[in-house]
């Protein structure tokens, strides 16, 4: 009786922890977001799958954070429609996932201004040797998150996922 007990009970955990660490097959489980929507003034970021929210994250801005980003090193986080196109996985803020800023409107506009747009804009964990969450704006124009919750929006977001970064 002990026996089948624990037997079944190793079995359990091996399951659950197929499924919570991830092997080829059950990490395909995950849901994935098929868009990513960011609301800078209240500082959200929410994924999307169907239409339907299912993961919010609290998130951190560029140090000036009203207004949509026109030039390099205003610290300002974009505003608009943007692709998540790629990823780094030794990034100096543990793992990140480029935007795809500028977008054309993006390069005209800062064109008319005779300035350059800038780029780099990612979606980033902390800087490293930082465990705790940074609960203010202090990036570059970039959007942070803990190093936990960039490990999972990592595993829920594919490369090609949209994003729209609202004011």
């Amino acid at each position: 009786m002990i026996r089948k007990a624990t037997i079944l009970l190793c079995a359990a955990c091996f399951a659950f922890g197929c499924l919570w660490f991830g092997n080829g097959s059950a990490r395909a489980a995950l849901p994935k977001a098929d868009k990513v929507v960011v609301i800078k003034c209240r500082r959200l970021m929410m994924l999307l799958r169907d239409g339907e929210i299912f993961k919010t994250y609290r998130i951190s801005l560029g140090r000036q954070p009203n207004g949509p980003k026109t030039m390099a090193g205003d610290s300002k986080t974009p505003e608009g429609s943007y692709v998540l196109d790629s990823r780094n996985p030794k990034s100096k803020y543990h793992l990140a996932l480029h935007i795809s800023y500028p977008n054309e409107t993006d390069i005209l506009n800062a064109h008319k201004l005779g300035v350059s747009p800038g780029g780099g804009i990612m979606i980033h964990g902390l800087p490293q040797g930082r465990i705790a969450p940074v609960f203010s704006d202090w990036t570059n124009g970039c959007i942070a998150v803990s190093n936990k919750e960039i490990e999972e929006i990592w595993q829920f977001v594919r490369d090609g996922t949209p994003i729209e970064i609202r004011p």
